[in-house]
């Protein structure tokens, strides 16, 4: 073992883990401390400034510039005895990451002196360089100017010395920038489309909530073994290395025994949370070796949203100091399980009902299927749409392997929906629809089973899954800000539930019954989606990629062309109508997403080139000298009979240079189509060629592997995976 890989790797193992110090007290004493939440706004605000913020919160009320100012003074009150003395508008750019600039308190008093100063214009609007974020075009260069502005309902919080406002980004000329300003847009989309259904079944609803529940699938890796590996370090992923021979294939590592340093990580990260007010609740082992998932319970699509950006970071900086680094990628090794990022998703009534789960009597579950219906509608109808909201050049690397789901996105429902949607389709409309057990039976009665969600079993291979009460949507990756999927599938249910509203009010104009209007309405929706969007088998057959083709599901694997579906007409449509974006605004998001995978591919091509050229063929080179040097020396000492005993280092000799060889004429081959790729100006097309790069990668990837396997274990310069994969 070269000695670089020797000292790195034993620096790793000798880790032990860092004596976590949680605060005093059960952890709901201090949940939320670090948040400027209700019980805050109660204490620092006073009533008229706490109730005009709560029905700006709750109803979408304007805030007033004497009410900001107002609110600034208690939140300015609360920061500083929180040791607080910067604020930064928290925004999320298009760049799946967050952006911050951070201002200090401080102020002249005009006496010579300093002051902390905070108003209600530095809370609610700030002016960061929008030059440099993505923008697709939407802004040149030279034009600079761009806003944030408050978001009232994902709370203020604290992070070390700053406070932390969450905020839209906006361009000066009212185009989003990012990826809140139009989530919120759905979110209200989808409200707006759903109260009304809601009234007709309880007219005391006055509000539709979405909910998102995420589960953050990421690994973790010895920060000095990263530190060895450029791959690592500048791209998330390893492009080289061969298998270990021990991975996952025991299955040993799902939910077993919590290494103790990646214990005490954890503990640090949930403390971190829960001061944040994050809900988590569940840590465990995932499939892969050094592979681990966090989950909160389930909240309010925004706030949920923010959170999860929240916890990213926290984990990012939390590592360090256990000596690990966090890989949020969707695919940091090969052959082993992906990290994806499902999201549970569901309605809700601000009185308490779940939309997606069975009602109490036969009207509740005439709502219940009617949403579930609808959702089924919306996500055929824009199936490769939600998959292009989920693509990108590195969770192409995880669909369609191992656990992850493939890239055709369909529905899985169980037996137990699937035969209560047939059997809809075969009664009379004005057949109700119960709960088994609840009443007797009767002839032709459609029943749901009362202990609904164990019912059914589970389909890993399910992109859109029903899992009893909510649909999880298991494609997002693991890096993805959630966002960007919320934001499609509540505008596409939206636009959904719009037009069965109206042909439910054509209906029931022309003299039905609202139950028999519903299921009337109902009844052509589920003949059209039983056998099209709805299935349950083995999504990763052959067979069903051929069949979701005949069924008119999109089946396409190429990521640059998956995104062309945001500017279809039926997704301008869809998002314009809305107001969820404009056209000019899908256009700029897709050069955006043509060229951040273009770069990526970018950035990957480089690395695996240089790392070829200086790391692999020169370790390959010098071990083949080594082998030269023992075939002269047998030569001198076996004479005439040194070729048969020389015999098998002959024959590392000669596939080590036809490997060096072969490894070198395929750099050489990428970095000429890297060249022509980069002198082609248009982003889709520049982003299909770099999608060919990408195909390249993989077979100087098998030869340098190829490598590995031969070259001598003490010349090779990178730790390999048995040694990244498993801590001590």
């Amino acid at each position: 073992m070269s000695k670089l890989r020797f000292d790195v790797v034993q620096d790793a193992f000798k880790k032990k883990a860092v004596v976590v110090e949680a605060p005093e007290g059960k952890i709901s004493d201090y949940f939320g401390e670090l948040v400027f939440n209700r019980d805050k706004m109660h204490k620092y605000l006073d009533a008229k400034t706490f109730n005009a913020l709560v029905n700006c919160i709750d109803n979408g009320a304007h805030l007033d510039r004497q009410t900001a100012d107002g609110v600034a003074a208690g939140m300015k009150t609360w920061a500083l005895e929180h040791g607080v003395t910067h604020i930064t508008h928290w925004f999320q750019p298009l760049t799946d990451g967050t952006a911050e600039k951070h201002d200090s308190f401080m102020e002249y008093d005009g006496k010579g002196g300093m002051i902390e100063t905070f108003d209600g214009k530095a809370l609610v609007q700030q002016e960061p360089d929008a030059s440099s974020f993505p923008n697709g075009g939407i802004r040149a260069t030279f034009e600079a100017r761009g806003y944030t502005a408050w978001d009232p309902t994902s709370p203020v919080f604290i992070q070390d010395d700053t406070l932390c406002i969450p905020t839209v980004f906006i361009s000066y000329t009212g185009e989003a920038l990012d990826y809140k300003t139009p989530l919120k847009k759905a979110l209200k989309a989808v409200n707006d489309a759903a109260l009304p259904i809601c009234r007709m079944f309880d007219p005391k609803v006055n509000k539709v909530i979405s909910y998102l529940g995420w589960e953050q699938e990421y690994f973790l890796v010895d920060e000095d073994l990263y530190a060895a590996r450029p791959d690592l370090m500048l791209t998330g992923r390893t492009l080289m290395g061969h298998a270990s021979s021990k991975n996952q294939q025991l299955d040993d590592h799902y939910f077993g025994a919590i290494p103790s340093r990646v214990a005490a990580f954890m503990r640090d990260i949930e403390i971190a949370g829960y001061k944040l007010g994050i809900p988590l609740k569940t840590r465990h082992n995932e499939v892969a070796p050094n592979q681990f998932e966090l989950a909160p319970i389930y909240g309010e699509t925004n706030l949920s949203n923010d959170q999860n950006q929240q916890i990213m970071n926290t984990m990012n900086y939390i590592a360090r100091k256990h000596g690990f680094v966090v890989l949020f990628h969707e695919k940091p090794f090969d052959g082993i399980n992906g990290s994806g990022k499902h999201n549970n998703w569901s309605l809700g009534t601000d009185t308490g009902t779940l939309l997606l789960a069975p009602g109490k009597d036969a009207m509740g579950n005439l709502q219940f299927v009617t949403f579930f219906v609808n959702v089924l509608a919306a996500v055929q109808k824009h199936n490769d749409l939600l998959k292009a909201s989920i693509a990108s050049a590195t969770n192409a690397h995880r669909l369609g392997a191992n656990e992850a789901p493939p890239a055709i996105v369909s529905a899985f429902l169980g037996n137990t929906m699937t035969a209560v949607l047939r059997k809809l389709l075969e009664v009379p409309s004005d057949t109700p629809i119960e709960i088994a057990g609840k009443k007797g039976k009767s002839l032709g009665l459609v029943e749901i089973p009362e202990i609904f969600v164990d019912n059914t079993d589970r389909n890993r291979t399910s992109p859109f899954a029903f899992t009893g009460n909510r649909f999880e949507f298991r494609a997002v990756g693991s890096s993805a800000n959630c966002a960007g999927a919320m934001t499609t599938l509540n505008a596409a249910v939206a636009e959904q539930l719009i037009a069965f509203k109206k042909d439910v009010d054509k209906a029931m104009k022309a003299g039905k019954p609202m139950n028999i209007a519903f299921m009337d309405t109902l009844k052509p929706i589920i003949k059209s989606i039983i056998d099209v969007v709805c299935f349950d088998g083995n999504g990763y057959t052959d067979e069903w990629k051929k069949e979701a083709k005949k069924r008119g599901l999109d089946v396409e694997t190429n990521v640059p062309k998956m995104f062309k579906a945001f500017t279809t007409p039926k997704a301008i449509e869809l998002f314009t109508k809305l107001g969820v974006y404009s056209e000019k605004e899908l256009e700029a998001r897709n050069e955006v997403k043509w060229e951040t995978y273009t770069k990526k591919v970018q950035i990957e091509g480089r690395v695996i080139g240089r790392m070829a050229i200086n790391h692999i063929i020169p370790a390959a080179l010098a071990y083949q000298t080594k082998l030269l040097k023992n075939i002269t020396a047998m030569k001198e000492v076996f004479a005439d009979n040194y070729s048969a005993m020389a015999g098998v280092s002959m024959g590392l000799v000669t596939s080590i240079s036809e490997l060096v060889t072969d490894l070198r004429q395929q750099v050489d081959a990428m970095v000429e189509a890297r060249k022509k790729a980069n002198a082609i100006e248009d982003e889709y097309k520049k982003a299909l060629a770099y999608h060919e790069i990408a195909d390249s990668l993989f077979p100087l990837r098998k030869t340098i592997d190829k490598l590995e396997e031969v070259v001598d274990n003490d010349m090779w310069p990178l730790p390999k995976y048995r040694e990244l994969l498993f801590i001590n």
